[in-house]
C-alpha cells in the first residue's frame, strides 16, 4: 500500500471513530494473532506450553491440537486443560488495549467469535457478546441440561497433577446430572446453544436496537472467510440497509468491501497492531473537535 494511501486510511479511520455515534466491533482472530497469539501456527508461546504435545503428537499449532485424535480420554484432557491454562495466563494483547484506549467514552460494543477471553479481560463483560462460547466454561458432551461451569478450579487441578501428556482418571470433569464427560462450552457440533449463548445474542440485539438509527461505524477487526456468517457478512447487511452506517474492515489479507457499499465502506489490508497504533499517534496529534 502507497503510504499515502495510507496514512488517507489512518486519517479516515480517525475521522470515523470520533464522528461515530455508536461504533460495532466485530472481534476475530486476526485480532489475536495481531496481539501475539496466533492458533494456527508453530511459534515461541506455542512451544513453550505445548511443547511435550508437539514432539509427541506431531501437533503443529493450538487449534489442530484441540481436533487431534489422541488415543485416550487422559491425554485429551491434558491438552484441553493445557489450552485453558494457556488463556488464562495470557495477558492482553497490545492491540486490545490499543482499542480500549480509542472506544474510551465512547457508546460502544463488541461482537467476537474468539473464544480466546482477550475482549473480556480488556472490556466489561456487559459489552461484549462471546457468540462462539468461552473456553473458561465447560459444558456437559450429552447436553443433557441448559447450564455452563465455570473452569478454572477444575483446570487448574488438572494442570497441577498432569504427568508428561496425561491427567488422572478420576480428574476428567463429569457432569454432575448424567455422568457423561464434560466438553469446553466452545463452537462444535455439540456446542451447547442454551439460556448462555442467547444472552450473548440478546446483549448485542439489544444494543443494535438502541443504535441502529444513529451513525454507526461497524468495525471489523481480523475477521477472515472461514466462517463470514457470523461477523463479516451481518456488518455488510447492516451497513446496507442502515441510513446512517458506515464500515471499515482492517486485516491484512481479508479486509474487503462489497461494490453494493462501497461508498459506505473501507477497506485496509494492513496489520492490525500497526493500524491502531497509527490512529492512537493520529488522536493525540489531530485531536478532533
Amino acid at each position: 500500500m502507497l503510504d499515502q494511501q495510507y496514512q488517507d486510511h489512518i486519517a479516515e479511520l480517525h475521522q470515523k471513530l470520533e464522528e461515530a455515534e455508536a461504533i460495532v466491533v466485530g472481534g476475530a482472530a486476526g485480532m489475536s494473532a495481531a496481539a501475539g497469539y496466533n492458533w494456527y501456527q508453530t511459534d515461541e508461546i506455542f512451544l513453550n506450553y505445548f511443547g511435550k504435545f508437539a514432539d509427541k503428537y506431531g501437533i503443529e499449532n493450538i487449534f489442530y491440537g484441540f481436533y487431534y485424535p489422541f488415543e485416550s480420554r487422559e491425554e485429551r484432557w491434558a491438552y484441553i486443560a493445557t489450552l485453558i491454562k494457556f488463556v488464562y495466563d495470557a495477558e492482553p494483547g497490545q492491540p486490545y488495549l490499543d482499542l480500549e484506549q480509542l472506544l474510551q467514552n465512547k457508546n460502544y460494543f463488541i461482537l467476537t467469535t474468539n473464544q480466546d477471553t482477550q475482549f473480556s479481560k480488556v472490556f466489561p463483560e456487559e459489552k461484549v457478546s462471546v457468540i462462539q462460547g468461552d473456553w473458561r466454561y465447560f459444558q456437559c458432551s450429552n447436553r443433557c441440561h441448559d447450564q455452563v461451569y465455570f473452569n478454572k478450579e477444575l483446570v487448574d487441578k488438572m494442570y497441577q497433577n498432569m504427568e508428561e501428556t496425561r491427567i488422572p482418571t478420576e480428574l476428567i470433569p463429569t457432569c454432575p446430572q448424567c455422568g457423561h464427560d464434560m466438553e469446553p462450552w466452545v463452537r462444535s457440533r455439540i456446542f451447547l446453544e442454551g439460556s448462555s449463548f442467547r444472552n450473548e445474542l440478546i446483549k448485542f440485539q439489544v444494543y443494535l436496537t438502541k443504535n441502529k438509527y444513529k451513525k454507526v461505524l461497524f468495525l471489523e477487526l481480523g475477521v477472515g472467510k472461514m466462517t463470514p456468517m457470523f461477523i463479516k457478512e451481518p456488518f455488510w447487511e447492516m451497513t446496507f440497509s442502515l441510513p446512517g452506517a458506515s464500515y471499515i474492515s482492517i486485516n491484512p489479507i481479508d479486509a474487503e468491501v462489497p461494490k453494493e457499499i462501497a461508498n459506505k465502506g473501507l477497506a485496509i489490508n494492513e496489520d492490525i497492531a500497526r493500524v491502531l497504533q497509527d490512529v492512537m499517534k493520529k488522536r493525540k496529534t489531530n485531536p478532533m473537535i
